[in-house]
């Protein structure tokens, strides 16, 4: 009945999508998936990247900062000069789409009542940095060059030295890009359409990123493996709920000891986008860019940068108020969050290809079984693949609770199954 029925009809539609769009499905699928979406970005969407584990060049915060700034915005300059060449299919000259790179910069979700928009602009010469409840506004060039990692390092400094206090009602203003969209949408409208804090929203949002100088310390610890990363982890997914602008298309962290992270907002691209930028600033930092003996990045300060600016707000009691019932929706949404890390040294993907085995297989099956043994039952499952073999693609869904993988389970949890049993 299908064939004959709706499946025609719906074919034209495919067809006639063919004439004037470039992908059957990425625009219903940025819009649908992710921009129409009406809870918080945080946890639910936002993702996080983990800095090197057992790694860490310095220790002293603006000097992480000023290294790290400063091989982003070499790998932007690289992006804006098309110097990225397309990521081939493993052993092939088979090129993936580039195209989620475009937004990669100088990005921002804007919020929406009914549906989100994404904003892009074509280049800027700023970022936006949170400190202590405060926002910063740092400008990248100098007499018509990129700053150099040691001037940047200068500027991160110059925030951390700063003793001013919060605006009123400035420290947990990113609280609102955590909590519910709507009610972010009507607060945007309502108080920062103009004035002082259109300017300071403005720049915020048109920033090539957003960078939070977190006041805590971070990262992998050998005395307290378990604690540490699981910490680790959500500070990066959510912080305090206030102190990273989810909005943004990612916001770089540099916590105290100079541990560092990003969280990236999923709607402008998806993981493997993010991972080739975040490979190239760790690659950088660590191995290119180095540091001097005493911890500081390599070259002079400079007297003659301009310090960073205060962003300003005015933010009356009723705009408050959103912040804060905003941050208490977020805490708790944070506080649910049952996150365990934990680094597996006992065998690695090589030990998996050994035995013939895909080690993406292996870990579904690992994950069928390990999801039966704790709930006693299967459930229905996605695995993320990515479509960009094809132009604009994104992803699709691997369904990989199969009858193959629920007989596989079943066999190994039966204590009458034998080995050669179970191996077929």
């Amino acid at each position: 009945e299908f064939a004959v029925t709706l499946g025609p009809k719906l074919q034209w539609y495919l067809k006639l999508k063919s004439w004037w769009a470039t992908n059957y499905v990425s625009d219903w699928w940025e819009e649908y998936i992710y921009l129409r979406g009406r809870g918080p970005l945080m946890v639910n969407s936002n993702y996080y990247a983990m800095d090197l584990l057992y790694i860490l060049p310095t220790q002293i915060q603006a000097a992480r900062a000023g290294n790290a700034i400063h091989a982003i915005l070499l790998y932007r300059r690289r992006l804006d000069r098309e110097e990225i060449k397309p990521i081939l299919l493993l052993g092939s000259t088979v090129p993936l789409c580039s195209a989620q790179w475009e937004r990669m910069f100088n990005t921002s979700r804007i919020p929406g009542e009914e549906t989100d928009t994404i904003q892009h602009v074509r280049d800027s010469k700023h970022i936006v940095v949170f400190h202590k409840g405060r926002y910063f506004k740092v400008w990248l060039y100098h007499d018509g060059r990129l700053l150099k990692p040691r001037e940047i390092e200068q500027q991160m400094q110059r925030i951390l030295d700063d003793p001013s206090e919060p605006q009123p009602g400035e420290a947990k203003l990113a609280a609102l890009t955590a909590g519910e969209r709507v009610p972010w949408a009507k607060c945007r409208q309502a108080y920062f359409g103009r004035g002082k804090n259109k300017q300071s929203l403005d720049a915020v949002e048109k920033a090539a990123f957003f960078v939070t100088l977190d006041e805590s310390e971070q990262g992998y610890r050998k005395e307290d493996p378990d604690a540490s990363m699981d910490s680790y982890a959500k500070s990066l997914l959510h912080g305090k709920c206030s102190d990273r602008w989810f909005d943004k298309s990612f916001t770089f962290i540099v916590f105290k000891n100079g541990k560092m992270g990003m969280n990236a907002e999923h709607s402008w691209a998806d993981a493997p986008i993010v991972a080739h930028l975040w490979e190239y600033v760790l690659a950088m930092d660590c191995f290119q860019l180095g540091y001097a003996e005493d911890g500081h990045c390599k070259g002079d300060t400079n007297p003659n940068i301009p310090y960073p600016t205060r962003l300003q707000w005015d933010i009356p009691e009723e705009c408050q108020e959103v912040i804060e019932t905003s941050l208490n929706s977020a805490s708790i949404l944070a506080n649910d969050v049952d996150f365990h890390s934990f680094p597996f040294h006992t065998f690695g993907k090589g030990l998996i290809k050994k035995c013939k085995t895909s080690p993406d297989a292996f870990v579904q099956l690992a994950l069928q079984l390990a999801h039966y043994k704790d709930m006693g039952k299967f459930c229905l499952t996605y695995e993320a693949s990515m479509t960009r073999l094809f132009r604009e693609g994104r992803t699709e869904t691997v369904r990989s609770c199969t009858m193959e993988s629920c007989n596989f389970v079943l066999a190994m949890v039966d204590p009458t199954q034998t080995v050669e049993q179970r191996l077929k």
